[in-house]
């Protein structure tokens, strides 16, 4: 009650030091602008004093400007037109530390060149909104809110919503995983999955062996946690094995970083054979993987490829972060890591210290949406038309480009190769004519990538990846 602390003398008329305290409240921040003052009968009630002296307040300060009357309402606090005096003011980039800092320098969001209207954009790799199932979405939503109700609408388990993790263990079972001794902890998304093993299983100063090129978020991860990441050269058909081992051997690793199926940005799906290579690479160095499921539900130019996971039989030294976000709904940010049963009994105490559970609600839809059947025919739409997408940029860009090379087998995005000119100058040029793509030196750790560049076709038009490729090839001519 802000008129609980007035205290009255007997100097100055009552109506008077009701003015003044409300002055005084407005100019401290204790009311808030059109915020409703008390009714004159109620305060005289409240401060055991005449009407007639909180009706002459009102009316005076109405007169001032400082209050407002609307017939039938009430009286309201008036929207303060200048400020009296200069705010409490705090040098907050003073007081930032480097977790800030390398995050603020490293946030590609912040400082590539942003999306606008009109702009044919091949940044994005997030999926196509227009092909969501919206009717089987809101179908999920209605059955399993009848089934749970209010349980959803409250706090939940930090490992998360118990028939989605028994669902997604049988679906790592079905990749050929072998779930004995592992378990599942339910995250927002890939990127806290990550997240949450670097906080609890590295240090400052710690290395951790990855692709070269690699996805931009997982670098930013690593580095803001203070890891260093030492990079292996890509080939055509994905890591190079001889420089791997070479890195493995020299250097005192905590973990390898691994993107197998769509690698991003390359693309590249890293073949049976391989696979089981570098395995035991990482194996013969006693180095854990941990594996991207990055788009593995994609693959739609062959037959599927088990995770690295699965040849971990009877093991513990591969660490799987899944999701669904390039497929499904990737706003409801969820996503699952599967991991030996100590890791996930760590991970659910971390995940506790950052935001107690991922939303129940958002676990118990994906759930519903997934177990009701609409996944599996969700899954072969997409993949019909990222492969149309796909297969008609190849065609442009074979058509209207000159790369040094292409890579990828499908999915969202085709990583290139050029000559002449650096991915970034091309972007430049580009973006005059109303191109934008993402050029290859944020997905790498030294220069290898500045003559390269990867072209998001998710949420594009056939018309718009021609148009776009073409004026692509135009400029790298020019």
């Amino acid at each position: 009650m802000i008129f609980s602390s007035i205290d009255f003398n007997e100097d100055e008329p009552i109506y008077l030091q009701i003015e003044n305290y409300i002055k005084n409240m407005i100019n401290n921040n204790m009311v808030v602008a059109n915020g409703k003052l008390p009714a004159t009968r109620e305060l005289s009630r409240i401060l055991g004093v005449s009407r007639n002296s909180i009706i002459t307040a009102y009316e005076n300060l109405e007169d001032e400007g400082v209050v407002y009357t609307v017939k039938g309402k009430g009286t309201f606090i008036s929207p303060s037109k200048s400020k009296t005096e200069e705010g409490w003011q705090i040098s907050w980039n003073d007081k930032v530390n480097n977790y800030g800092k390398l995050a603020l320098e490293l946030d590609i969001v912040k400082s590539e060149i942003p999306w606008e209207k009109n702009l044919i954009s091949f940044k994005s790799i997030s999926p196509d909104g227009e092909l969501f199932d919206m009717e089987e979405f809101k179908k999920a939503f209605l059955n399993r809110i009848s089934i749970e109700g209010h349980k959803l609408l409250n706090y939940g388990y930090a490992k998360g919503y118990k028939p989605l993790m028994e669902y997604l263990l049988e679906y790592m079972k079905s990749k050929g995983v072998d779930i004995e001794g592992k378990d599942i902890i339910i995250t927002n998304g890939f990127t806290e999955g990550l997240e949450m093993l670097c906080e609890a299983y590295t240090s400052p100063g710690d290395k951790i062996i990855c692709e070269n090129p690699t996805h931009n978020t997982s670098i930013k991860i690593m580095k803001v946690h203070g890891i260093e990441v030492v990079g292996v050269k890509m080939n055509e058909d994905g890591i190079d094995i001889l420089e791997l081992e070479e890195k493995l051997k020299d250097n005192k690793i905590k973990f390898g970083y691994l993107i197998p199926s769509y690698h991003n940005p390359t693309g590249i799906v890293l073949k049976g054979e391989k696979r089981f290579e570098v395995y035991n690479l990482f194996k013969k160095y006693n180095v854990p993987i941990i594996e991207d499921g990055f788009n593995e539900e994609l693959l739609y130019n062959s037959t599927h490829v088990s995770p690295i996971a699965a040849l971990d039989k009877g093991g513990s030294g591969v660490v799987y972060i899944g999701s669904f976000s390039k497929i499904l709904f990737p706003g409801i940010r969820v996503g699952w890591l599967l991991a030996d049963k100590e890791v996930i009994n760590i991970l659910e105490s971390v995940k506790r210290c950052k935001n107690i559970h991922t939303s129940f609600l958002d676990q118990g839809i994906l759930y519903e949406y997934l177990r009701s059947g609409a996944f599996e025919k969700q899954i072969k739409k997409v993949r019909k038309s990222y492969k149309e997408r796909y297969e008609f940029a190849l065609k442009c860009i074979n058509k209207y480009v000159n790369p040094k090379f292409i890579w990828g087998e499908g999915g969202l995005h085709i990583y290139i190769g050029i000559e002449g000119i650096t991915g970034r100058e091309l972007l430049n040029r580009c973006y005059k004519k109303g191109v934008i793509f993402t050029p290859g030196d944020v997905f790498s750790m030294d220069n290898a990538g500045d003559y390269t560049l990867r072209l998001g076709l998710s949420r594009l038009s056939l018309k718009e990846i021609e148009k776009g490729i073409k004026i692509i090839g135009e400029e790298l001519k020019n």
